[in-house]
């Protein structure tokens, strides 16, 4: 019978989730953007982050007028202290994705305040977008 390591809830590291859906990630609609390497920087983050990050990608988050969406999950002991993730657009050059990576490195929402250039970028999740809109 094959053994399963089952952590704590309360060991699940700041998570980046990556959309990779429609648009997110299509040369075609942000061209000058390399897709690639953006996921491969983050992916090397976090295998070099002893597990303090992870990062996972998706099929098509929503907003897909504002891509590359990344949402920046807490941590499990973040979210017990009430953190929300953070949803951000336009996640389209190296300067954007080094602060998502300094944030996370940081410990994330909940624990460290995003870089302030990231603010320009947050964006509601579709849910809470389209109750604003009725």
């Amino acid at each position: 019978m094959p053994k399963f390591s089952i952590s704590a809830a309360g060991s699940r590291p700041c998570t980046l989730v990556v959309c990779r859906g429609c648009c997110c990630g299509d040369p075609g609609k942000n061209p000058g953007t390399d897709h690639a390497r953006q996921l491969e920087r983050l992916r090397t983050a976090a295998a070099e982050s002893g597990g303090r990050l992870a990062v996972r990608t998706t099929d098509c988050l929503g907003p897909c007028g504002q891509a590359n969406v990344i949402v920046v999950q807490p941590s499990a002991r973040a979210r017990q202290r009430g953190a929300r993730a953070a949803w951000l657009g336009w996640i389209l050059d190296d300067d954007a994705t080094d602060d998502i990576l300094t944030w996370a490195d940081q410990g994330g929402p909940g624990v460290a305040e995003p870089p302030a250039t990231l603010a320009l970028q947050m964006i509601p999740p579709p849910s809470e977008a389209r109750k604003r809109a009725r």
